[in-house]
């Protein structure tokens, strides 16, 4: 009894396709450390491996975000920093002119009152890259805009920018205010920093005052309108740090937060995707040697068939 060249040819072919094709598909799980590369390989596996992929990206935008807002809190907690550094020495100032202060040492303090003005226009005026920090979400032009007179006195500085912060998304549900105007005196809405209606803030105005005082030697006005006005400057300044710290330290946590997240996501995703390369390697070096295997047996067989044939009439 004959068997058909043809169809044992036919299944020599199918075996070492299928062999070709398994190597393939180690090899490539061998490569990538993934088990599942199509959805044929595991239907099931494929669709929950995929959503956890969109939950690590999500996250991963996630920490992305957060971090750059750590760092955009950084500079805004540092020129707050400066701002009450200002502030403080401002009301040393006002302290020391009182009416037993001379005329002398009352002109040194305007002068030095001056100064101060004018690097904390400098400070609210301070840019993260291209954006500044204080100007809500007007943020493409100085918030502050200061006018001085001949003498290089400060006569006003006027707020350019608006009341609206942005809320930043760092998590499922989970949004942060990180900003602060420079100015709010709408009784409504985010904190200002240099003034706010609500809470008797108005630092610019305020310490411009205590200069003319000084100028003009008001030690009267220094103690009864100026102290009062610009401790409560400073009450506002001292809030103002102390929101950018409990901002930071949420960020702190949000950001151990989405890290613990994706942790747990990449393990989630390689026991649901990902190749044992142990056992997969293993797999690939029988998957090899049956190959040889069959491609040996394959040539000596066809060769013995080919010697047989040319025996037959």
């Amino acid at each position: 009894m004959r068997v058909a060249g043809n169809s044992y040819t036919a299944s020599m072919v199918n075996q070492i396709n299928l062999l070709t094709g398994r190597q393939y598909q180690l090899q490539n799980q061998a490569t990538t450390g993934q088990s599942i590369t199509a959805p044929e390989d595991n239907p099931a596996g494929m669709t929950q491996a995929l959503g956890l992929e969109t939950d690590n990206s999500n996250a991963a935008q996630y920490a992305q975000n957060i971090s750059t807002l750590q760092n955009h809190s950084t500079l805004i907690g540092n020129a707050l920093q400066q701002l009450k550094t200002i502030a403080d020495r401002i009301n040393e100032l006002a302290t020391s002119s009182d009416g037993t202060a001379s005329p002398s040492a009352l002109q040194a303090n305007a002068v030095e009152t001056t100064q101060l003005i004018k690097q904390a226009v400098n400070i609210m005026n301070s840019k993260d890259g291209g954006q500044y920090l204080f100007g809500g979400t007007s943020s493409g032009q100085p918030p502050f805009a200061m006018t001085t007179d001949a003498n290089g006195n400060v006569t006003g500085v006027s707020y350019q920018g608006n009341t609206s912060v942005t809320e930043n998304e760092i998590g499922q549900n989970s949004t942060i205010e990180v900003d602060a105007p420079g100015a709010n005196d709408t009784g409504s809405g985010p904190r200002g920093v240099i003034s706010d209606s609500r809470y008797g803030a108005d630092f610019f105005n305020h310490a411009i005052s205590f200069q003319n005082d000084l100028l003009s030697g008001n030690t009267n006005a220094i103690s009864t309108v100026d102290q009062p006005a610009l401790s409560k400057d400073d009450d506002n300044i001292i809030y103002q740090v102390s929101n950018n710290a409990a901002v930071q330290s949420r960020l702190d946590v949000a950001a151990s937060a989405v890290s613990t997240q994706k942790t747990s996501l990449n393990t989630a995703l390689t026991n649901v995707a990902g190749a044992d390369l142990t056992q997969t390697l293993s797999q690939l070096t029988q998957t090899q040697n049956a190959y040889q295997i069959a491609m040996q047996s394959s040539a000596t067989i066809l060769q013995l068939r080919t010697s047989l044939l040319a025996y037959l009439p």
